[in-house]
């Protein structure tokens, strides 16, 4: 039981998750994984290594009467570790019917868009700054581990092996260090402890969502098909590619460094209407300068660019990366070279660099160039 919370402790110092000042709002759905997340995180708070906590949970109406036994497993929960609770409702279903999406890219944008106005009145109530808060998840080891094997499946750009970050923007994942199985025998030690739990009206320490088990879904083929054969072969597998995760990561900050630097240099956004303000939908320039770098670092700009072009819920094709690459050529600029990328971008590259910006905005600047 202490080495669980321990760990917890010693990844949210490591990785600068938090501190006693930070207001934090914990994701909490009433799994096995969250319980223990609001668990650990109020013996830190009591320890005053966290700051102010706040809880969040969102009933997604996906489970008929168990959510409605989850959200009040979750405010039960919130109410014994005196932590303020956020709490509401989505209709999911209804969402994803009436835009024809899929149910958990839905119930992951609602959750995290709820999490965002819950932790903003968290961070005003206690008289900090939005950007110095902090939204708790509770992901795992194991989750990292499933979303390794996926992007194995579907592929990935460059550092999409390092899989999960421990801190991305505001969110951060202090459990990633420890599995599934670890949490779950936490929370019975602290029961069998006599320390502060709740149980749901059938007498469970957390709540179980039975479409964990299903396999329709992409996650859940992983975790009940691929996960169990790797254990087989490697019972510590998720500390095994935890630790090749973290190097990944390691060399993956180092690249994305160095693309920094790169990126002030040799990248400007085009101005759209003529006003002479930058505007990421309007397009960018790459500077001849980076057909002089290596591919690794051109692909890592050129992929970072169309990201921010495309926005943040486009997936960047790798036909799309390699086409803009192909721009460059001899450490220069392949001048002449025109081609179509997803979105209905066009691609160019003269002697002033590669430029990609909207097929319309492309036709229409060589229109007006024929003319003059």
């Amino acid at each position: 039981m202490h080495s669980v919370a321990q760990r917890v402790r010693r990844t949210v110092r490591e990785r600068e998750l938090a501190g006693p000042d930070v207001p934090v709002l914990l994701m909490v759905s009433g799994g096995s994984d969250s319980v223990a997340l609001a668990y650990a995180a109020h013996e830190l708070r009591e320890a005053g290594v966290l700051g102010p906590l706040a809880m969040l949970h969102v009933n997604h109406r996906l489970r008929a009467a168990d959510a409605d036994d989850d959200a009040r497993f979750v405010a039960h929960l919130a109410d014994t570790l005196d932590i303020p609770l956020f709490s509401c409702e989505v209709d999911v279903g209804a969402l994803t019917r009436a835009e024809g999406g899929n149910v958990e890219a839905v119930a992951r944008r609602e959750r995290y868009a709820a999490a965002e106005l819950a932790l903003r009145s968290h961070c005003q109530h206690g008289g900090a700054p939005f950007h110095q808060g902090r939204l708790f998840t509770g992901h795992t080891a194991d989750d990292r581990v499933e979303t390794f094997y996926m992007r194995s499946i579907v592929g990935t750009g460059p550092g999409g092996f390092r899989s999960m970050r421990y801190l991305n923007g505001l969110r951060a994942r202090p459990l990633l260090d420890l599995t599934r199985q670890q949490l779950r025998a936490y929370v019975e030690a602290r029961a069998g402890a006599g320390l502060p739990c709740v149980r749901d009206q059938h007498g469970a320490l957390w709540r179980e969502d039975a479409t964990n088990s299903e396999t329709d879904y992409f996650r859940a083929f992983v975790r009940h098909r691929m996960v169990p054969l790797a254990r087989e072969r490697n019972p510590r597998v998720a500390d095994t590619l935890g630790r090749t995760m973290n190097l990944i990561a390691d060399e993956d900050d180092y690249m994305n460094g160095q693309v920094n630097r790169l990126w002030e240099q040799c990248v400007r956004w085009l101005d759209s209407g003529g006003r002479g303000e930058a505007d990421r939908g309007a397009g960018f320039v790459l500077d001849p300068r980076v057909g002089g770098v290596h591919v690794a670092l051109r692909r890592r700009v050129a992929m970072r660019a169309l990201g921010l072009m495309l926005g943040s819920d486009a997936r960047v094709e790798a036909a799309s990366v390699e086409a803009v690459l192909a721009g460059f050529a001899d450490k220069g600029v392949n001048s002449g070279y025109v081609t179509n990328i997803q979105g209905n971008l066009a691609v160019s590259a003269n002697r002033h660099g590669v430029r990609v910006e909207p097929m319309a905005a492309f036709r229409a600047r060589r229109k007006r160039d024929a003319r003059d």
